[in-house]
Protein backbone atom coordinates (compact mmCIF):
# COMPACT_ATOMS: atom_id res chain seq x y z
CA UNK A 1 0.00 0.00 0.00
CA UNK A 2 1.33 3.45 -0.92
CA UNK A 3 1.48 6.17 1.71
CA UNK A 4 1.48 9.92 1.35
CA UNK A 5 3.61 10.14 4.51
CA UNK A 6 5.51 7.47 6.42
CA UNK A 7 7.71 7.72 9.51
CA UNK A 8 9.71 4.73 10.75
CA UNK A 9 11.53 4.49 14.08
CA UNK A 10 11.63 8.26 14.64
CA UNK A 11 13.32 9.41 17.87
CA UNK A 12 13.96 12.88 19.25
CA UNK A 13 15.57 14.09 22.48
CA UNK A 14 15.80 17.57 24.03
CA UNK A 15 18.57 18.22 26.56
CA UNK A 16 18.62 14.57 27.55
CA UNK A 17 14.82 14.24 27.75
CA UNK A 18 13.54 11.64 25.29
CA UNK A 19 10.45 13.15 23.62
CA UNK A 20 10.03 10.45 20.95
CA UNK A 21 11.18 6.83 21.08
CA UNK A 22 11.11 4.89 17.82
CA UNK A 23 7.74 6.25 16.67
CA UNK A 24 6.16 4.86 13.50
CA UNK A 25 3.28 6.67 11.80
CA UNK A 26 1.79 6.78 8.31
CA UNK A 27 -0.82 8.73 6.36
CA UNK A 28 -2.65 7.86 3.16
CA UNK A 29 -4.18 10.29 0.71
CA UNK A 30 -7.92 10.85 1.29
CA UNK A 31 -7.60 9.65 4.91
CA UNK A 32 -8.18 11.15 8.34
CA UNK A 33 -5.63 9.61 10.70
CA UNK A 34 -6.25 10.59 14.32
CA UNK A 35 -3.25 11.01 16.64
CA UNK A 36 -4.23 10.78 20.30
CA UNK A 37 -2.49 10.72 23.66
CA UNK A 38 -2.16 12.64 26.90
CA UNK A 39 -0.39 15.99 27.09
CA UNK A 40 3.32 15.22 27.04
CA UNK A 41 2.84 12.01 25.05
CA UNK A 42 4.92 13.37 22.16
CA UNK A 43 2.22 14.55 19.72
CA UNK A 44 3.55 18.11 19.41
CA UNK A 45 7.13 16.91 18.89
CA UNK A 46 6.01 14.49 16.19
CA UNK A 47 4.16 17.30 14.40
CA UNK A 48 7.26 19.50 14.59
CA UNK A 49 9.30 16.72 12.97
CA UNK A 50 6.76 16.34 10.15
CA UNK A 51 6.60 20.10 9.47
CA UNK A 52 10.38 20.57 9.75
CA UNK A 53 10.29 22.74 12.88
CA UNK A 54 12.52 20.09 14.53
CA UNK A 55 14.89 17.55 13.02
CA UNK A 56 14.59 13.92 14.11
CA UNK A 57 17.65 12.28 15.68
CA UNK A 58 17.08 8.78 14.28
CA UNK A 59 14.61 7.05 11.99
CA UNK A 60 13.32 7.97 8.55
CA UNK A 61 10.65 10.20 6.98
CA UNK A 62 9.32 9.57 3.47
CA UNK A 63 6.79 11.45 1.33
CA UNK A 64 5.22 9.67 -1.66
CA UNK A 65 7.76 6.90 -1.13
CA UNK A 66 10.73 9.26 -1.41
CA UNK A 67 13.11 9.63 1.52
CA UNK A 68 13.37 13.18 2.90
CA UNK A 69 16.77 13.24 4.65
CA UNK A 70 16.21 16.66 6.19
CA UNK A 71 12.86 18.38 6.57
CA UNK A 72 12.56 22.11 7.17
CA UNK A 73 9.54 24.47 7.11
CA UNK A 74 10.24 25.71 3.56
CA UNK A 75 10.55 22.15 2.24
CA UNK A 76 7.40 21.12 4.09
CA UNK A 77 5.39 23.94 2.52
CA UNK A 78 6.82 23.18 -0.92
CA UNK A 79 5.78 19.54 -0.52
CA UNK A 80 2.22 20.56 0.34
CA UNK A 81 2.24 20.16 4.13
CA UNK A 82 0.21 22.67 6.14
CA UNK A 83 -0.47 22.76 9.88
CA UNK A 84 -3.22 24.34 11.94
CA UNK A 85 -2.17 24.70 15.55
CA UNK A 86 -4.27 25.01 18.69
CA UNK A 87 -3.01 28.59 19.09
CA UNK A 88 -3.43 30.26 15.68
CA UNK A 89 -0.27 31.56 14.00
CA UNK A 90 -1.66 34.73 12.44
CA UNK A 91 -0.42 38.31 12.06
CA UNK A 92 -2.59 40.34 14.45
CA UNK A 93 -1.94 43.72 12.76
CA UNK A 94 -3.13 42.43 9.34
CA UNK A 95 -6.71 41.92 8.19
CA UNK A 96 -8.41 38.57 7.88
CA UNK A 97 -8.16 38.73 4.06
CA UNK A 98 -4.45 39.65 4.21
CA UNK A 99 -3.68 36.70 6.48
CA UNK A 100 -5.59 34.29 4.27
CA UNK A 101 -3.91 35.62 1.11
CA UNK A 102 -0.31 35.51 2.40
CA UNK A 103 1.67 33.54 -0.23
CA UNK A 104 3.39 30.34 0.83
CA UNK A 105 6.47 31.10 -1.25
CA UNK A 106 8.01 34.00 -3.14
CA UNK A 107 6.17 33.56 -6.42
CA UNK A 108 3.97 36.61 -5.84
CA UNK A 109 6.73 38.83 -4.47
CA UNK A 110 7.00 41.00 -7.59
CA UNK A 111 3.34 41.04 -8.60
CA UNK A 112 0.64 43.54 -7.74
CA UNK A 113 -1.83 41.94 -5.33
CA UNK A 114 -5.48 41.92 -6.39
CA UNK A 115 -6.92 42.72 -2.96
CA UNK A 116 -10.49 42.79 -4.22
CA UNK A 117 -10.13 39.22 -5.46
CA UNK A 118 -8.44 38.25 -2.18
CA UNK A 119 -11.35 39.62 -0.17
CA UNK A 120 -13.89 37.86 -2.38
CA UNK A 121 -11.98 34.60 -2.05
CA UNK A 122 -11.80 35.07 1.72
CA UNK A 123 -15.57 35.57 1.96
CA UNK A 124 -16.15 32.43 -0.12
CA UNK A 125 -13.84 30.30 2.04
CA UNK A 126 -15.18 31.70 5.31
CA UNK A 127 -18.69 30.80 4.18
CA UNK A 128 -17.49 27.24 3.50
CA UNK A 129 -16.62 26.82 7.18
CA UNK A 130 -19.74 28.67 8.32
CA UNK A 131 -17.89 31.73 9.62
CA UNK A 132 -19.54 35.14 9.25
CA UNK A 133 -16.36 37.19 9.71
CA UNK A 134 -15.70 40.47 7.91
CA UNK A 135 -12.52 39.94 5.81
CA UNK A 136 -11.54 43.57 6.48
CA UNK A 137 -11.35 43.10 10.26
CA UNK A 138 -7.93 43.13 11.91
CA UNK A 139 -7.03 39.74 13.36
CA UNK A 140 -6.19 41.37 16.70
CA UNK A 141 -9.91 42.19 17.12
CA UNK A 142 -11.02 38.56 16.67
CA UNK A 143 -11.89 36.15 19.46
CA UNK A 144 -9.90 32.93 19.88
CA UNK A 145 -12.54 30.81 18.05
CA UNK A 146 -12.68 33.30 15.19
CA UNK A 147 -8.90 33.22 14.82
CA UNK A 148 -9.05 29.42 14.73
CA UNK A 149 -11.53 29.53 11.85
CA UNK A 150 -9.35 32.00 9.94
CA UNK A 151 -6.35 29.70 10.40
CA UNK A 152 -8.36 26.81 8.97
CA UNK A 153 -9.43 28.88 5.98
CA UNK A 154 -5.82 29.96 5.41
CA UNK A 155 -4.73 26.32 5.21
CA UNK A 156 -7.61 25.41 2.88
CA UNK A 157 -6.61 28.31 0.62
CA UNK A 158 -3.10 26.87 0.37
CA UNK A 159 -4.50 23.69 -1.27
CA UNK A 160 -2.37 21.51 0.98
CA UNK A 161 -2.03 17.83 0.06
CA UNK A 162 -1.48 17.02 3.70
CA UNK A 163 -3.12 18.94 6.54
CA UNK A 164 -2.24 18.65 10.22
CA UNK A 165 -5.00 19.84 12.55
CA UNK A 166 -3.92 20.22 16.18
CA UNK A 167 -6.99 20.63 18.44
CA UNK A 168 -8.86 22.66 15.78
CA UNK A 169 -12.15 22.64 17.72
CA UNK A 170 -10.73 23.37 21.19
CA UNK A 171 -12.53 26.71 21.47
CA UNK A 172 -15.51 26.15 19.16
CA UNK A 173 -19.14 25.61 20.10
CA UNK A 174 -21.09 22.49 19.14
CA UNK A 175 -22.60 24.19 16.09
CA UNK A 176 -19.21 25.39 14.88
CA UNK A 177 -17.69 21.96 15.52
CA UNK A 178 -20.33 20.32 13.32
CA UNK A 179 -19.52 22.77 10.51
CA UNK A 180 -15.80 22.15 10.86
CA UNK A 181 -16.17 18.36 10.82
CA UNK A 182 -18.12 18.68 7.58
CA UNK A 183 -15.26 20.76 6.13
CA UNK A 184 -12.80 18.03 7.13
CA UNK A 185 -14.93 15.42 5.40
CA UNK A 186 -15.01 17.52 2.22
CA UNK A 187 -11.23 17.91 2.30
CA UNK A 188 -10.84 14.14 2.67
CA UNK A 189 -13.24 13.56 -0.23
CA UNK A 190 -11.06 15.63 -2.54
CA UNK A 191 -7.96 13.61 -1.65
CA UNK A 192 -6.33 15.55 1.20
CA UNK A 193 -4.58 13.45 3.83
CA UNK A 194 -5.38 14.78 7.31
CA UNK A 195 -3.59 14.20 10.61
CA UNK A 196 -6.23 15.01 13.22
CA UNK A 197 -5.16 15.63 16.83
CA UNK A 198 -7.90 16.01 19.41
CA UNK A 199 -8.66 15.20 23.02
CA UNK A 200 -12.36 15.09 22.13
CA UNK A 201 -12.82 11.40 21.47
CA UNK A 202 -16.31 11.83 20.05
CA UNK A 203 -14.72 13.82 17.20
CA UNK A 204 -12.06 11.16 16.72
CA UNK A 205 -14.66 8.41 16.29
CA UNK A 206 -16.83 10.62 14.07
CA UNK A 207 -13.99 11.42 11.64
CA UNK A 208 -11.04 9.06 11.79
CA UNK A 209 -10.31 6.22 9.39
CA UNK A 210 -7.39 5.11 11.57
CA UNK A 211 -6.25 5.98 15.10
CA UNK A 212 -2.70 5.97 16.50
CA UNK A 213 -2.05 6.20 20.24
CA UNK A 214 1.11 7.86 21.60
CA UNK A 215 2.12 7.39 25.22
CA UNK A 216 5.35 8.55 26.86
CA UNK A 217 6.90 9.28 23.46
CA UNK A 218 6.13 5.85 21.96
CA UNK A 219 3.59 4.76 19.35
CA UNK A 220 1.57 2.22 21.34
CA UNK A 221 -0.85 1.01 18.68
CA UNK A 222 -2.49 1.91 15.35
CA UNK A 223 -6.01 0.62 14.71
CA UNK A 224 -8.75 1.03 12.15
CA UNK A 225 -11.56 3.01 13.76
CA UNK A 226 -13.94 0.03 13.76
CA UNK A 227 -11.39 -2.15 15.58
CA UNK A 228 -11.42 -0.15 18.84
CA UNK A 229 -13.99 1.42 21.14
CA UNK A 230 -13.74 4.50 23.35
CA UNK A 231 -13.09 2.63 26.61
CA UNK A 232 -10.21 0.70 25.04
CA UNK A 233 -8.79 3.88 23.54
CA UNK A 234 -8.85 5.72 26.88
CA UNK A 235 -7.12 2.82 28.58
CA UNK A 236 -4.39 2.77 25.91
CA UNK A 237 -3.89 6.53 26.20
CA UNK A 238 -3.63 6.82 29.98
CA UNK A 239 -2.84 3.28 31.08
CA UNK A 240 -5.67 3.34 33.61
CA UNK A 241 -9.45 3.49 33.70
CA UNK A 242 -11.23 6.83 34.15
CA UNK A 243 -14.79 7.50 35.21
CA UNK A 244 -16.72 9.05 32.32
CA UNK A 245 -19.86 9.99 34.26
CA UNK A 246 -19.51 12.04 37.42
CA UNK A 247 -22.22 11.79 40.11
CA UNK A 248 -23.79 14.87 41.65
CA UNK A 249 -21.61 16.26 44.40
CA UNK A 250 -22.80 15.64 47.93
CA UNK A 251 -23.35 18.89 49.75
CA UNK A 252 -23.29 20.86 46.53
CA UNK A 253 -25.54 23.80 46.03
CA UNK A 254 -27.95 21.57 44.17
CA UNK A 255 -29.84 22.09 47.44
CA UNK A 256 -28.88 25.73 47.85
CA UNK A 257 -29.39 28.04 50.78
CA UNK A 258 -25.84 29.19 51.50
CA UNK A 259 -24.52 32.74 51.56
CA UNK A 260 -24.33 34.63 48.28
CA UNK A 261 -20.69 35.28 47.36
CA UNK A 262 -21.34 37.56 44.38
CA UNK A 263 -24.48 39.06 42.90
CA UNK A 264 -25.01 41.08 39.73
CA UNK A 265 -27.95 43.45 39.61
CA UNK A 266 -28.55 44.72 36.08
CA UNK A 267 -24.82 44.89 35.30
CA UNK A 268 -24.08 46.35 31.86
CA UNK A 269 -21.04 47.12 29.74
CA UNK A 270 -21.99 48.76 26.46
CA UNK A 271 -18.36 48.79 25.28
CA UNK A 272 -18.33 44.96 25.39
CA UNK A 273 -21.92 44.49 24.23
CA UNK A 274 -23.31 43.37 27.60
CA UNK A 275 -26.93 44.11 28.47
CA UNK A 276 -28.36 44.27 32.00
CA UNK A 277 -27.22 40.96 33.54
CA UNK A 278 -28.67 39.85 36.87
CA UNK A 279 -27.57 36.66 38.65
CA UNK A 280 -26.15 35.42 41.94
CA UNK A 281 -23.55 32.78 42.79
CA UNK A 282 -23.48 31.20 46.24
CA UNK A 283 -20.53 29.92 48.22
CA UNK A 284 -19.76 26.35 47.20
CA UNK A 285 -21.78 26.62 43.99
CA UNK A 286 -20.53 25.87 40.48
CA UNK A 287 -22.47 28.10 38.11
CA UNK A 288 -21.96 27.01 34.52
CA UNK A 289 -22.02 29.64 31.76
CA UNK A 290 -23.19 28.44 28.35
CA UNK A 291 -23.63 30.22 25.03
CA UNK A 292 -22.38 30.42 21.48
CA UNK A 293 -19.16 32.22 20.54
CA UNK A 294 -19.81 35.95 20.91
CA UNK A 295 -22.66 35.42 23.38
CA UNK A 296 -20.95 37.58 26.03
CA UNK A 297 -19.63 34.95 28.46
CA UNK A 298 -15.98 36.03 28.28
CA UNK A 299 -17.00 39.69 28.17
CA UNK A 300 -18.94 39.23 31.42
CA UNK A 301 -15.95 37.52 33.06
CA UNK A 302 -13.60 40.33 32.02
CA UNK A 303 -16.05 42.91 33.34
CA UNK A 304 -16.24 41.17 36.73
CA UNK A 305 -12.45 41.05 36.92
CA UNK A 306 -12.06 44.74 36.03
CA UNK A 307 -10.31 44.19 32.69
CA UNK A 308 -13.12 46.13 31.00
CA UNK A 309 -14.96 48.03 33.76
CA UNK A 310 -18.76 48.31 33.59
CA UNK A 311 -20.54 51.45 32.44
CA UNK A 312 -20.20 54.36 34.86
CA UNK A 313 -23.81 55.47 34.47
CA UNK A 314 -26.80 53.18 34.99
CA UNK A 315 -24.43 50.19 35.02
CA UNK A 316 -26.25 48.25 37.71
CA UNK A 317 -24.48 46.82 40.74
CA UNK A 318 -21.90 44.23 41.71
CA UNK A 319 -22.42 42.97 45.26
CA UNK A 320 -19.61 40.95 46.88
CA UNK A 321 -20.25 39.35 50.27
CA UNK A 322 -23.31 41.55 50.76
CA UNK A 323 -21.61 44.88 49.99
CA UNK A 324 -21.98 46.87 46.77
CA UNK A 325 -18.57 47.39 45.11
CA UNK A 326 -17.11 49.00 42.02
CA UNK A 327 -14.45 47.02 40.18
CA UNK A 328 -12.49 49.26 37.85
CA UNK A 329 -9.26 47.23 37.59
CA UNK A 330 -7.97 43.70 38.31
CA UNK A 331 -6.20 44.86 41.49
CA UNK A 332 -9.57 45.74 43.01
CA UNK A 333 -11.01 42.39 41.97
CA UNK A 334 -8.09 40.55 43.56
CA UNK A 335 -8.50 42.59 46.77
CA UNK A 336 -12.14 41.43 46.87
CA UNK A 337 -11.08 37.79 46.53
CA UNK A 338 -12.00 37.38 42.85
CA UNK A 339 -9.66 35.29 40.66
CA UNK A 340 -9.88 34.80 36.90
CA UNK A 341 -8.27 32.04 34.81
CA UNK A 342 -8.65 33.31 31.21
CA UNK A 343 -9.39 31.35 28.06
CA UNK A 344 -6.04 31.99 26.34
CA UNK A 345 -3.56 30.62 28.86
CA UNK A 346 -0.46 31.48 26.79
CA UNK A 347 -1.37 35.15 26.27
CA UNK A 348 -3.04 35.90 29.60
CA UNK A 349 -2.89 32.90 31.94
CA UNK A 350 0.84 32.32 32.40
CA UNK A 351 4.14 33.99 31.51
CA UNK A 352 5.84 31.24 29.55
CA UNK A 353 9.38 32.65 29.91
CA UNK A 354 9.15 32.67 33.72
CA UNK A 355 9.54 29.72 36.07
CA UNK A 356 6.75 27.68 37.61
CA UNK A 357 7.61 29.17 41.00
CA UNK A 358 7.44 32.76 39.73
CA UNK A 359 4.14 32.14 37.91
CA UNK A 360 2.54 30.40 40.87
CA UNK A 361 3.14 33.30 43.25
CA UNK A 362 2.67 36.13 40.76
CA UNK A 363 -0.79 37.11 42.00
CA UNK A 364 0.29 37.35 45.64
CA UNK A 365 3.82 38.72 45.59
CA UNK A 366 3.15 41.12 48.47
CA UNK A 367 2.64 38.12 50.76
CA UNK A 368 6.06 36.74 49.89
CA UNK A 369 8.19 39.85 49.67
CA UNK A 370 9.63 42.49 51.97
CA UNK A 371 11.19 45.85 51.14
CA UNK A 372 10.67 45.09 47.44
CA UNK A 373 12.59 41.79 47.56
CA UNK A 374 10.91 38.45 46.82
CA UNK A 375 11.50 35.63 49.32
CA UNK A 376 12.70 33.04 46.79
CA UNK A 377 12.61 30.14 49.25
CA UNK A 378 9.02 30.94 50.27
CA UNK A 379 8.12 31.20 46.58
CA UNK A 380 9.62 27.77 45.90
CA UNK A 381 7.85 26.22 48.91
CA UNK A 382 4.47 27.49 47.73
CA UNK A 383 5.10 26.35 44.16
CA UNK A 384 6.30 22.95 45.36
CA UNK A 385 3.08 22.47 47.30
CA UNK A 386 0.99 23.14 44.21
CA UNK A 387 3.21 21.00 41.98
CA UNK A 388 2.48 18.09 44.33
CA UNK A 389 -1.19 18.93 44.85
CA UNK A 390 -1.98 19.40 41.14
CA UNK A 391 0.44 16.70 39.98
CA UNK A 392 2.30 19.07 37.65
CA UNK A 393 4.88 17.10 35.66
CA UNK A 394 8.14 19.00 35.89
CA UNK A 395 11.73 18.26 36.94
CA UNK A 396 11.80 21.40 39.12
CA UNK A 397 9.73 24.41 40.21
CA UNK A 398 12.49 26.50 38.61
CA UNK A 399 11.71 25.13 35.13
CA UNK A 400 10.21 27.61 32.65
CA UNK A 401 6.49 27.20 32.00
CA UNK A 402 7.25 27.20 28.25
CA UNK A 403 8.85 23.77 28.68
CA UNK A 404 5.62 22.22 30.01
CA UNK A 405 2.85 20.49 28.10
CA UNK A 406 -0.45 22.34 27.58
CA UNK A 407 -2.17 20.49 30.41
CA UNK A 408 0.59 21.28 32.87
CA UNK A 409 0.63 24.93 31.78
CA UNK A 410 -3.08 25.07 32.58
CA UNK A 411 -2.40 23.62 36.02
CA UNK A 412 0.18 26.37 36.63
CA UNK A 413 -2.43 28.95 35.59
CA UNK A 414 -4.81 27.46 38.16
CA UNK A 415 -2.09 27.32 40.83
CA UNK A 416 -1.35 31.01 40.28
CA UNK A 417 -4.85 31.95 41.44
CA UNK A 418 -5.31 29.19 44.00
CA UNK A 419 -2.24 30.51 45.81
CA UNK A 420 -4.17 33.69 46.69
CA UNK A 421 -7.00 31.60 48.18
CA UNK A 422 -9.88 33.33 46.33
CA UNK A 423 -13.48 33.24 47.50
CA UNK A 424 -14.76 33.66 43.91
CA UNK A 425 -13.10 31.86 40.99
CA UNK A 426 -13.95 32.51 37.34
CA UNK A 427 -12.76 29.77 34.98
CA UNK A 428 -12.92 30.46 31.23
CA UNK A 429 -12.53 27.21 29.24
CA UNK A 430 -10.30 25.61 31.93
CA UNK A 431 -9.89 22.28 30.10
CA UNK A 432 -9.57 23.56 26.54
CA UNK A 433 -7.05 21.50 24.59
CA UNK A 434 -6.26 19.27 27.57
CA UNK A 435 -6.02 15.48 27.48
CA UNK A 436 -8.65 13.28 29.06
CA UNK A 437 -6.54 12.30 32.07
CA UNK A 438 -5.59 15.87 32.99
CA UNK A 439 -9.17 16.97 32.35
CA UNK A 440 -10.42 14.47 34.95
CA UNK A 441 -7.87 15.83 37.45
CA UNK A 442 -8.98 19.44 36.85
CA UNK A 443 -12.64 18.43 37.20
CA UNK A 444 -11.83 16.87 40.57
CA UNK A 445 -9.99 20.04 41.59
CA UNK A 446 -12.95 22.27 40.62
CA UNK A 447 -15.30 20.12 42.68
CA UNK A 448 -12.89 20.15 45.61
CA UNK A 449 -12.66 23.95 45.54
CA UNK A 450 -16.46 24.18 45.53
CA UNK A 451 -16.63 21.79 48.45
CA UNK A 452 -14.28 24.14 50.32
CA UNK A 453 -16.78 26.96 49.79
CA UNK A 454 -15.33 28.75 46.76
CA UNK A 455 -18.00 30.22 44.45
CA UNK A 456 -17.11 29.13 40.92
CA UNK A 457 -18.23 30.55 37.59
CA UNK A 458 -17.41 27.93 34.94
CA UNK A 459 -17.41 29.07 31.30
CA UNK A 460 -17.18 26.11 28.93
CA UNK A 461 -18.04 25.26 25.34
CA UNK A 462 -18.06 21.54 26.19
CA UNK A 463 -21.61 20.53 26.98
CA UNK A 464 -20.68 17.29 28.84
CA UNK A 465 -18.38 19.31 31.10
CA UNK A 466 -21.08 21.87 31.93
CA UNK A 467 -23.72 19.22 32.59
CA UNK A 468 -21.38 17.11 34.75
CA UNK A 469 -20.02 19.89 36.97
CA UNK A 470 -22.61 22.66 37.17
CA UNK A 471 -25.19 23.09 39.92
CA UNK A 472 -27.00 25.54 37.63
CA UNK A 473 -26.34 26.68 34.05
CA UNK A 474 -26.77 30.32 33.02
CA UNK A 475 -27.18 30.78 29.26
CA UNK A 476 -25.97 33.92 27.46
CA UNK A 477 -27.06 35.16 24.04
CA UNK A 478 -25.94 38.38 22.32
CA UNK A 479 -24.70 39.90 25.55
CA UNK A 480 -27.84 39.09 27.54
CA UNK A 481 -28.65 36.47 30.14
CA UNK A 482 -31.55 34.56 28.55
CA UNK A 483 -32.15 31.89 31.19
CA UNK A 484 -30.85 29.92 34.17
CA UNK A 485 -31.46 26.18 34.29
CA UNK A 486 -31.43 24.09 37.45
CA UNK A 487 -29.28 20.96 37.33
CA UNK A 488 -32.28 18.67 36.83
CA UNK A 489 -33.60 20.90 34.00
CA UNK A 490 -30.34 21.17 32.06
CA UNK A 491 -30.01 18.96 28.98
CA UNK A 492 -28.06 19.56 25.76
CA UNK A 493 -31.37 20.36 24.07
CA UNK A 494 -32.60 22.84 26.69
CA UNK A 495 -29.26 24.64 26.89
CA UNK A 496 -28.88 24.94 23.11
CA UNK A 497 -32.51 26.06 22.72
CA UNK A 498 -31.81 29.05 24.95
CA UNK A 499 -28.45 29.75 23.32
CA UNK A 500 -30.08 29.82 19.87
CA UNK A 501 -32.93 32.05 21.01
CA UNK A 502 -35.66 29.40 21.17
CA UNK A 503 -37.93 28.62 24.13
CA UNK A 504 -36.32 26.03 26.37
Amino acid sequence: MSYLLQLEGVSKAFAGVQALRGVSFSLRAAEVHALVGENGAGKSTLIKVITGAESHDTGSLTLDGRLVPRMDPVTARRLGIAAIYQHPMLFPALTVAENIALPLDGRLAWRRVDWRACRERSVELLEQVGASIDPNRLVETLSVPERQLVEIVKAINANARMLIMDEPTASLTLQEVDRLLEVVRRLRARGTGIVYISHKLEEVFALADRITVLRDGESIVTRERDEIDQAQLVHLMVGRKLATVRPERKGSSGARGGDVAIELRGLSNRERGLGAVSLAVQRGEILGMAGLVGSGRTELAETLFGLTPPDRKDAGEIVVNGAAVRISCPAEAIRLGIAYVPEDRLRHGVIAEMSIAANTTLSGLTKRSALGLVDIKAEQRVAGRFVDQLRIKTPSVDADVAALSGGNQQKVALARWMSMEPSILILDEPTQGIDIGTKAEIHELIERLADWGVAIVLISSEMPELLALSDRIAVMRRGNLVGILERHEATPQSVMALALGHAA
